[in-house]
């Protein structure tokens, strides 16, 4: 009589599947348009802030007493939601919430960190950015604000921050483990 011995597998044993080059050559695309739109929303963060003359004066800047929010929001709102916008033109608290969340969003996304947050602000201000000009220029209805804003989720949803990115890092923080909608 021979003894014959079991073997079982679990999920940890298993190695994972090698990546094929056209698996890598999407994660290094998703990674790079995280970076650009990063830098989009850092860029217009810091021209709004320092106003370095891109599209905002020095004289308008931020940090010179200027409003982020006024000029856009009185003058170039339009369709249904323009009252509620030129209400808000200009309010302190609609500066800040702006501001901070250009900054916010841009560093994240060029840091590759709390991408799951990062994605949903970022989505939710370009949604309201497209409701601020309704109906678009060029379209019925699409503009460049909801591929945006489509971009963004799909971020999240690859996990673009862990290529060139702290993602990974990040999402082994503890208060990151525990809080998941930080990732």
């Amino acid at each position: 009589m021979t003894a014959t011995i079991e073997r079982t597998t679990t999920a940890t044993t298993i190695a994972p599947a090698a990546e094929t080059p056209r698996e890598r050559a999407a994660r290094f695309v998703w990674a790079g348009t995280r970076i650009a739109l990063g830098w989009i929303f850092l860029w217009a963060f810091l021209d709004k802030a320092f106003g370095l003359g891109h599209e905002t004066e020095a004289k308008n800047a931020w940090i010179n007493g200027g409003s982020p929010t006024k000029g856009f929001l009185t003058f170039g709102a339009a369709g249904p939601f323009k009252g509620i916008y030129q209400d808000i033109a200009g309010a302190t608290w609609a500066d800040w919430l702006f501001m901070v969340g250009l900054a916010g969003i841009g560093v994240a996304l060029l840091l590759g960190i709390g991408m799951r947050l990062a994605a949903t602000t970022g989505a939710l201000l370009m949604v309201l950015m497209w409701t601020a000009v309704l109906p678009p220029e060029n379209n019925l209805f699409m503009d460049d604000h909801l591929i945006y804003a489509a971009v963004l989720a799909g971020l999240a949803l690859v996990g673009a921050g862990n290529t060139l990115g702290l993602g990974r890092v990040w999402a082994n923080l503890p208060v990151v483990r525990k809080y998941g909608w930080l990732k």
